[in-house]
């Protein structure tokens, strides 16, 4: 029962407004309990098998039930409705939990989808977690709060996410184990996040398909015992392909643990705000030079050694944009530019599913 609250759990939240949004619906029908949370933008319905005595509705506080039935040390608990109260009792424990009514419960719309696609849980996973760190974190343009789905396009027989800010671009491609049609639609980032924290909850996530279906306004995402909805955000994504460069002058191949001790090492030294860490390509050494400074904390310099192919040249990056890509990654990383003006990539060496563009700091 835990793990089906940790499921519906974190879709309830602080609700001014419709204090009733931080309950959770609770169905008890003939066979099963349904648990269901909605903050209105998004909502999930949770199935858990059970030992039905009688039939009802009810809600309760998420975050009391949740906290409350994790300390439960017992697997069997017992839970009954009586008057506005529900009473949860485990071994030699009972307690009580005041709720609401159901009737008081917002009613879900259902999706009527108009595509409908499987796709294997843990890629899936990753390229959400890969893609929404990209996304703004405001909604002045509310196209770029989100993540761009492209399902079967003529750049790729499958789906591509995407998702930018303007200043980085974050771009996974992801092969559709069913489903052909084209499709176009732009997914909240939070709700990203929360469909890749849902696929990580469960450990068998390797070999499960999820299911997504789309319609206008929504996407459906059904997986194991649970499903997810969430709106769509209403507008046309950017074409962001035009920013991504056709030929490179140079290349840096390093190992991505290092790089990523010495960005760290050098954000220490760098200005609140512009966070500007400077890279220097040497063709003739082998290294990359990392260096920063602050007038107010001090300077910091250090190398390491890299395969630089092309020419010798320079970048100025903010080191917080370029971690969120690098913790994306493993193995060995590429680094590839044009010069201190323009955009460079990053992916990791041998593989083109996965890029992550930064625009550099102009000086």
């Amino acid at each position: 029962m835990s793990h089906t609250l940790d499921i519906v759990s974190s879709v309830a939240g602080r609700q001014v407004n419709l204090p009733i949004l931080v309950n959770i619906l609770i169905i008890v029908s003939e066979s099963k309990v349904e648990f269901v949370a909605t903050n209105l933008e998004m909502s999930v319905k949770a199935n858990l098998r059970a030992k039905i005595e009688e039939a009802g509705t009810f809600t309760a506080p998420a975050k009391t039930l949740s906290d409350y039935i994790h300390l439960l040390t017992e697997d069997q608990v017992e839970i009954s409705l009586k008057e506005n109260e529900l009473k949860v009792s485990c071994g030699n424990s009972s307690t009580k939990i005041k709720g609401t009514p159901a009737d008081e419960f917002p009613i879900l719309p259902e999706v009527e989808a108009s595509h409908i696609y499987l796709l294997l849980g843990e890629p899936f996973r990753q390229a959400l977690s890969q893609t929404a760190i990209a996304a703004a974190k405001n909604e002045i343009r509310p196209e770029l709060s989100g993540v761009n789905f492209s399902f079967f396009t003529e750049r790729y027989r499958g789906l591509v996410l995407a998702a930018t800010d303007s200043y980085r671009l974050a771009e996974k491609k992801v092969s559709v184990a069913q489903g052909e049609d084209g499709c176009n639609c732009i997914v909240p980032a939070r709700a990203a996040y929360e469909m890749a924290r849902l696929l990580g909850l469960e450990k068998k996530n390797d070999e499960i398909q999820a299911r997504v279906l789309i319609s206008n306004t929504q996407l459906l995402f059904q997986y194991d015992n649970y499903e997810f909805s969430t709106r769509l955000i209403d507008g046309k994504y950017p074409d962001y392909t035009q920013i991504i460069p056709a030929a490179f002058k140079t290349t840096a191949t390093f190992p991505l643990e290092v790089m990523i001790n010495k960005i760290k090492a050098a954000s220490l030294f760098t200005t609140a705000g512009v966070n500007a860490v400077s890279f220097d390509f040497n063709a003739s050494n082998n290294t990359v030079g990392i260096s920063s400074m602050s007038t107010q904390k001090g300077e910091h310099s250090s190398e390491i050694d890299a395969d630089v192919t092309g020419e010798e040249n320079s970048i100025l990056l903010n080191h917080r944009y370029l971690l969120d890509g690098l913790l994306q990654m493993s193995g060995d990383i590429e680094l590839l530019m044009n010069s201190a003006d323009a955009p460079c990539l990053i992916k990791e060496k041998g593989k083109e599913d996965y890029l992550y563009i930064i625009m550099p700091i102009r000086q």
